[in-house]
């Protein structure tokens, strides 16, 4: 167990950084002037090379928008199952730890969708209903690979039927890689705005995943 802990850790760290990393080279490594109204895009060559092999889906970018709404109501049915085990033991602090970190995790992936929304570090490569929308990283991928693992590591954790829970695990990884790779060839986001939420994505729920293990084997040790 402990091995895991540290693993899970220790990779979300690594990813937490790369993202960091990633973010500071997007504003500086070969910036040009390709985006919307001569804004500026970093990795310029490299983007903008991806962007017009794969064009622009709008249906594709339709559906995956309409599809982020899947994860939503994913964190309502965990944030369902908190309130009932609120009321029912009536003390917060008595409802599963792993439900209560889950509640904070959600905010702080939240918390990241809004402060690239308003802090934009590129914009799409195309307008968005005439409007200029901000795109880094990708606030659909980040939402999807934020909430679709915590549900294949729930359904493991207090799925009891083998089959139900592997059913599961499918779902969630098959609508996580549509999801993606829809939203890559959709054209609405450049190739680094993924990159960016795959990074912040897997270095939150890395971090989610070993507090949650680090808890249980201490729990168990008491």
């Amino acid at each position: 167990m402990k091995t895991k802990v540290k693993k899970s850790l220790y990779s979300g760290i690594i990813f937490i950084i790369a993202f960091a990393i990633w973010t500071m080279l997007i504003q500086t490594m070969d910036v040009q002037s390709v985006g919307l109204n001569g804004t500026n895009v970093g990795f310029a060559t490299f983007n903008t090379w991806f962007h017009k092999m794969t064009g622009v889906n709008m249906t594709l970018y339709t559906i995956t928008d309409w599809l982020g709404l899947v994860p939503v109501f994913i964190g309502m049915i965990f944030g369902f199952l908190g309130l009932v085990q609120w009321l029912k033991r009536r003390n917060l602090f008595k409802v599963d730890f792993d439900i209560r970190l889950l509640g904070i995790y959600y905010n702080i992936v939240v918390f990241f969708y809004l402060i690239f929304e308003m802090i934009p570090i590129n914009y799409r490569p195309i307008f968005i209903n005439g409007f200029m929308e901000a795109s880094y990283p990708s606030s659909t991928t980040l939402l999807v690979l934020g909430v679709m693992p915590t549900l294949a590591f729930q359904a493991n954790r207090r799925v009891k039927s083998e089959i139900l829970k592997k059913l599961i695990m499918i779902f969630a990884g098959s609508f996580s890689a549509f999801m993606v790779i829809g939203r890559l060839i959709s054209g609405v986001h450049w190739l680094t705005d993924i990159i960016g939420s795959i990074f912040l994505s897997a270095g939150l729920f890395c971090i989610y995943k070993g507090v949650v293990l680090w808890n249980s084997a201490k729990s168990f040790r008491n």
